[in-house]
């Protein structure tokens, strides 16, 4: 399966569509928090079905705070990342993605893109397409899953 990921849209989805129509053969979008609307809106201006997990900015919001994607590959953790403390450091996020049995987690919150190896686990951050931190660029990332592999590529914008 093919997935488009971002995160941090924070209430602008323009680049995220933008992105969106240059891509090919997406399966499926997972938008990893700071606005529900946001994913809402892409689904509809796609017609694709949109994941999406609740950020810290929701404060009324339906999401989850997290989600659990099956996969041929296996089980992905979708989170925001804040209520895993994910701007200190990423071990609560590899602890808690190994206690639900899953072999990578997805998350966003920082708004710097990652994708790094942890006790066997992936981590996968896209970045934030709307506000990346000063002196990096915006970023969004594609994943590739298959029975034997996960695959990921941070794209900047």
């Amino acid at each position: 399966m093919k997935f488009y990921v971002i995160s941090d849209t924070h209430g602008k989805t323009d680049k995220a569509l933008e992105v969106y129509n240059r891509l090919h053969s997406i399966d499926l979008i997972i938008h990893l928090g700071d606005m529900e609307r946001d994913a809402r809106k892409i689904s509809e201006n796609t017609g694709k079905t949109v994941i999406s997990v609740k950020g810290n900015n929701e404060f009324v919001s339906s999401l989850k705070n997290f989600h659990i994607l099956e996969t041929e590959y296996g089980n992905l953790f979708l989170t925001h990342g804040h209520m895993q403390g994910v701007k200190r450091d990423l071990q609560k996020l590899v602890y808690r993605t190994q206690e639900l049995g899953c072999k990578a987690a997805l998350f966003g919150h920082t708004h710097m893109p990652l994708f790094a190896e942890a006790d066997g686990i992936y981590l996968l951050n896209p970045g934030s397409l709307t506000y990346p931190p000063p002196g990096t660029s915006a970023s969004y990332a594609v994943v590739n899953t298959s029975e034997s592999e996960f695959s990921a590529s941070i794209v900047y914008y």
